[in-house]
């Protein structure tokens, strides 16, 4: 299987340019459905030990059903197909330059999510413009057993989060253990919401967000992923979906940048645009970097071919 490996602000994208199972036509909605129904072994033999590692997310480069696009590309980690990623997205547009199918200059790329655009600025940096994402529900309170109520914000930016703000914990590398073990806790109590939250019954990302520093620089934020690992990165996706929830608010004017850091100190440029449906249209300058070009080996006799389950 040849794959490219990239990281984005220290989270990575491993590329499968071929050696991927054949998922038939049709949307990549729908393909992406297949690869979550019948090709879990699949997905875990990519990215689970020996051959990944738990923070990386895969890239499988499939042909966009939009003509438009330069690429069409279905997300998943080790535990979940995803609807779009944002540090992906950067990672991937790099690798698509250091392969010469891109150069300086504004792509269209095709998800599951929908199709997004990438700018890419020079060697490092690109720039995402994502789709729509918008605020679902506002002070959603919560029962979280361990933690007492919790109140967050339920949005979506390519994939669905609940998000705290300000984190009961503060987001510092030193917290990150006990900031997994509490984000792990108010997902599964936020889940099993039911009645007017049916959005909630989809949450499976969640941001523990630090208050704003003095003088308006934004605070570190915690984003737990589906396979209860930590985004290095500060989230594409859930950056997108914070913007969403700064715009309702009235806290963050259109077309103004702010920089968001992730919980190691990685940073994004964001801003936003209006959306026609009531949203926002969210951009996100990060820098990724080409780290492998190689080729994976799925032995028949491996013990280990489909990874390790423990």
């Amino acid at each position: 299987m040849h794959v490219i490996d990239s990281h984005t602000g220290g989270e990575p994208t491993r590329v499968i340019l071929e050696g991927a199972p054949d998922l038939g036509s049709g949307s990549l909605a729908d393909r992406a459905a297949r690869l979550a129904a019948d090709h879990q072994d699949f997905c875990r033999s990519v990215l689970g030990e020996p051959r990944g590692q738990v923070a990386m997310v895969a890239a499988l480069l499939v042909t966009p059903q939009d003509r438009s696009c330069v690429a069409g590309v279905i997300y998943f980690d080790a535990d979940a197909v995803l609807g779009m990623c944002g540090h992906g997205t950067i990672g991937l547009a790099m690798t698509l330059a250091h392969q010469g199918r891109i150069g300086i200059g504004a792509h269209r790329i095709e998800t599951p999510a929908g199709v997004v655009t990438v700018r890419l600025h020079d060697s490092n940096t690109v720039t995402v413009t994502n789709i729509e994402s918008r605020r679902i529900a506002h002070a959603v309170k919560v029962d979280v057993p361990g933690y007492g109520q919790v109140t967050g914000d339920i949005a979506y930016g390519g994939n669905w989060f609940f998000i705290v703000e300000p984190s009961p914990t503060a987001v510092r590398p030193e917290n990150i253990r006990s900031l997994t073990d509490m984000a792990i806790a108010v997902r599964t109590a936020v889940t099993k919401l039911r009645g007017d939250e049916d959005a909630a019954a989809q949450v499976d990302h969640v941001i523990l967000q630090d208050r704003p520093a003095i003088g308006g620089a934004q605070g570190r934020s915690f984003v737990l992923c589906p396979d209860d690992t930590y985004d290095r990165s500060p989230c594409g996706t859930g950056s997108s979906a914070r913007l969403a929830c700064l715009a309702a608010d009235g806290r963050l004017d259109p077309e103004t940048d702010i920089d968001v850091y992730s919980v190691i100190g990685s940073s994004y440029r964001l801003s936003y645009r209006p959306g026609r449906n009531g949203g926002v249209i969210p951009s996100i300058t990060g820098q990724a970097h080409v780290m492998a070009d190689t080729r994976l080996i799925f032995a028949p006799d491996d013990p280990f071919r489909t990874g390790i389950e423990l």
